[in-house]
């Protein structure tokens, strides 16, 4: 079919959807730029951008959080009493035994780049750690090529990127050479976009020949995870669960055997690990059940009352804080794909450049229009069940998110610094402090070194006396 007649059928399906003015700067591009537009204007789905113009821009619904709202149940970090005693055990053993089948991959989706940082690249290659300046991707893969040591497995690692930093978290992979991993074992898969809409509903675009988009939301990993042909890949590994983590977090256990064997022992769909909220106002999702259904609030949902509602003992009473870590089976996966994909979408009110009717570049200094996005929360209501274990925030979550202060790098050495000091107390080093009882040394261990506190019990011979002010990495 010729471009001009291209052109036509898709000039019709824009005028009958009020997307006509795509097409409007067509006269002043070349065939390349035509042929460019082209491609992405066939890609819009028109009728499903109708139906979330009706629902997310025109007519936004209040959120609704149901008429039903409890607190959601949750295993303690640590069990409490013989008979969680015995089901921890019987968990590990099983979540051990499913790591060493190779029915367990790494899912890590790492869209975002490092702006917020200061950085110019993938947030992946940020570096991170305290003494060797590992960066995050490297501090992943060496725990990957740890766990599969350890248990004597396979561990496939599935990276889901974004248009906005695929190509160069691959050349990144390659100038690494993937960290030591096999490469046939690491899947570099791609997020999804949506197109972005101005206020009144019209598809924006970036310029002349091209629409803006958007990532579509960490929920779209689970789409992605369909879409690219990593689930088929899964399947034929016999991966039977994911573990799903986003790539900030420098302390997650990836493949942890209690958090596998009680997902899979209570026949989970989809499982998340919670921490306890510093405070009410801390901006986390909350855990709750919503009409019985486990459901992750976002902060911002939550009204003053209950957000600040508190239990007789004085705890907060929705004090289950969600930090983006879950289990989840491959066949979930399919099942939220098989009929079209099944997460709801998000309106975010965002500032973005685009061009005007007029073909002038447009950097707006403040909001002009809105993104949409879904979460992989969502698919937490529509799993048959769902486990939430607990975890102590010092051992499992050090975000970095920002430049300085709270959630930021330095933060995040500081908690992996505890985190080790932490472990060799635990064994009976001495390790010195400062009069606030912070560290005064700064430690890093290797995932080679020890994957769990359990494991520097093994390796006590292997440590130097830790003097004050001293800088030590075990390896």
């Amino acid at each position: 079919m010729s471009i001009e007649k291209t052109r036509q059928i898709i000039a019709e399906r824009l005028k009958a959807h009020g997307q006509a003015h795509l097409l409007s700067f067509w006269a002043q591009l070349d065939s390349r730029q035509q042929s460019r537009l082209l491609s992405q204007l066939e890609k819009l789905d028109l009728p499903a951008i109708d139906d979330w113009i009706a629902r997310y821009i025109k007519n936004p619904a209040a959120g609704n959080l149901g008429t039903d709202l409890a607190v959601a149940p949750s295993y303690p970090p640590v069990p409490d009493g013989p008979r969680q005693q015995r089901k921890y055990s019987e968990a590990i053993d099983l979540g051990k035994k499913l790591i060493s089948d190779g029915k367990v991959a790494a899912f890590i989706v790492a869209g975002g780049q490092g702006t917020r940082l200061g950085f110019d690249g993938p947030k992946g290659d940020f570096p991170v750690t305290p003494v060797k300046n590992k960066t995050l991707f490297q501090t992943f893969a060496e725990t990957i090529a740890a766990v599969r040591k350890k248990y004597d497995a396979i561990c496939p690692w599935y990276v889901m990127t974004s248009p906005l930093n695929h190509d160069e978290t691959v050349r990144i992979f390659r100038a690494n050479d993937y960290y030591g991993l096999n490469t046939d074992d690491i899947f570099i898969l791609e997020q999804g976009t949506l197109p972005n809409f101005d206020f009144d509903g019209k598809v924006l675009l970036a310029d002349k020949d091209c629409i803006s988009w958007s990532p579509d939301g960490h929920g779209g990993s689970l789409k992605a995870l369909y879409e690219s042909g990593a689930l088929k890949d899964m399947k034929k590994r016999g991966i039977e669960l994911v573990s799903y983590f986003q790539v900030d977090n420098p302390l997650v256990n990836i493949f942890d055997p209690l958090f596998i064997g009680l997902h899979a022992l209570d026949d989970a769909q989809m499982s998340s690990k919670a921490v306890q909220k510093k405070n009410p106002e801390e901006k986390v999702g909350v855990f709750a059940l919503v009409n019985g259904k486990v459901t992750v609030i976002e902060y911002s949902d939550l009204s003053k009352e209950q957000a600040q509602r508190r239990n007789p003992d004085g705890t907060l009473t929705f004090d289950l804080g969600s930090i983006a870590i879950h289990i989840i089976n491959t066949s979930f996966v399919e099942k939220l794909n098989e009929k079209g994909f099944s997460l709801p979408l998000h309106r975010a009110v965002k500032t973005i450049p685009h061009i005007d009717r007029h073909g002038e570049q447009i950097a707006p200094d403040k909001p002009n229009g809105i993104k949409l996005e879904s979460f992989v929360f969502d698919a937490l209501p529509l799993a048959s069940r769902s486990v939430i274990l607990q975890t102590v925030r010092q051992q499992e979550f050090a975000p970095v998110k920002n430049a300085t202060g709270t959630d930021s790098v330095d933060s995040a050495k500081e908690l992996i610094i505890a985190r080790a000091a932490h472990w060799l107390e635990s064994a009976g080093i001495n390790v010195p402090r400062k009069p606030d009882q912070s560290v005064d040394a700064i430690i890093e261990i290797a995932p080679s070194f020890a994957l769990e506190k359990a494991d520097i019990k093994t390796k006590l011979k292997d440590i130097p006396t830790i003097k004050p002010k001293d800088k030590i990495y075990l390896a």
